[in-house]
């Protein structure tokens, strides 16, 4: 009988690079792999036996792949669609599971503060959604709709009602702008706040240098050997950090914060020195800026929003210091502590440069636009919180 001759295959310019992506990419599956490959072996006109045999396949298989191509081009490569197995659950009973977990646990009466997929799971049973459902299975059907119940994130309404014009004097002060005039060459901006409660843990045990395919170790039990605050004002162009310890926050360090900085150059002599500062007992108010001008009268106090912190540049700062230096801390007293601080401080400003602040006042617009778009579509949700 006459032998079959092999089905021809000719490959478009597009189809044989996408083919070669396929036979050889280092992400493709190994299925997909070897069907590029024998599609790449029957372009070059070989026969179906010497493919198999050069690719340590049956014979049906490269025929099948080969013939499948050349009907239907690389959409034949792909899977067909199977039958497979009958499915256990109803979309209802995914619906109902879903739904569920789009509500708080208090409002079910369970006595939870968040969801997590065995929870789910239970409490499906428990209402007779289905006799039996795995938390691998909840997790499933949650995740086609991307929900997460067992995380959450926090927020706050905006209670200020001069949050705008406190939020763009300080935006406008990043640009280099106030009251809308550019600032000059001897107008300086600082940032300034302060870290509290920053230990001093000295660890039971010696810390452990990281090695071969090994985390650094840190022993988790420690003697406790005090705790100090961390005061730092910020030069926000000048990315120059000065900082000090003090045994506790308050109104005298941190005016002896302002004087270590303003009985130095250049800002002894500036023509203005714009303090950005939050609302902290030790800074808040009009007395606090009227103490600031009564010491340096070419200090000016900006204060920003109530609940708006973020917008203090030292804050990044003090989550580089927290990373760096307080992260995992293992000091024997406070004197190492504040060592590091020094020294870490010195190793900054050698090579600081300024935060590339982003959030600009047409940001300020926007986040302010979506807040009140919100406010209109729950306005019984936020009367409560702006009342509370």
């Amino acid at each position: 009988m006459p032998v079959a001759t092999a089905c021809p295959i000719s490959l478009t310019a597009t189809d044989r690079k996408r083919l070669k992506k396929m036979a050889w990419g280092h992400k493709t599956e190994y299925r997909q792999r070897v069907r590029a490959q024998i599609v790449l072996h029957a372009a070059r006109g070989r026969p179906n036996a010497r493919i198999a045999r050069e690719t340590g396949l049956h014979l049906d298989t490269v025929r099948r792949w080969r013939n499948r191509f050349a009907e239907q081009g690389l959409a034949g490569l792909q899977d067909r669609q199977r039958s497979g197995r009958p499915p256990v659950f109803t979309s209802l009973q995914a619906a109902e599971v879903t739904a569920l977990a789009c509500r708080l646990p208090a409002e079910s009466g369970v006595p939870l503060s968040r969801w997590s997929c065995p929870e789910l799971a239970r409490e499906a049973i428990t209402r007779g959604i289905a006799t039996f459902v795995s938390a691998s299975t909840v997790r499933r059907w949650l995740k086609t709709d991307a929900l997460k119940p067992w995380q959450h994130q926090s927020w706050i309404f905006i209670t200020d009602p001069d949050f705008r014009p406190k939020a763009q004097r300080v935006l406008e002060l990043y640009a280099r702008t106030f009251e809308g005039a550019v600032l000059g060459h001897d107008e300086y901006v600082i940032s300034a706040d302060e870290k509290t409660s920053v230990q001093a843990r000295c660890r039971c045990h010696p810390t452990l240098a990281p090695g071969q395919a090994r985390a650094m170790r840190v022993n988790h039990t420690y003697r406790r050997g005090g705790a100090l605050a961390y005061l730092a004002a910020y030069d926000v162009h000048q990315a120059s950090v000065f900082g000090r310890c003090e045994a506790t926050t308050g109104i005298v360090p941190f005016m002896a914060l302002v004087t270590q900085v303003m009985s130095q150059a250049p800002y002894a002599s500036a023509k203005r020195v714009f303090w950005i500062v939050d609302n902290g007992s030790s800074h808040r108010g009009k007395k606090a800026a009227d103490r600031l001008r009564a010491a340096f009268p070419n200090a000016v106090m900006v204060h920003t929003p109530v609940h708006a912190s973020w917008l203090n540049q030292v804050e990044i700062y003090f989550s580089v210091v927290q990373r760096k230096v307080v992260t995992p801390n293992d000091f024997t007293d406070l004197a190492q502590v504040r060592d590091r601080l020094r020294d870490f401080e010195n190793r900054y400003n050698a090579t600081a440069q300024p935060f590339q602040w982003k959030f600009t006042t047409t940001n300020l617009d926007d986040l302010l636009a979506r807040l009140d778009r919100h406010t209109a579509d729950h306005p019984q949700q936020s009367s409560v919180v702006l009342t509370a």
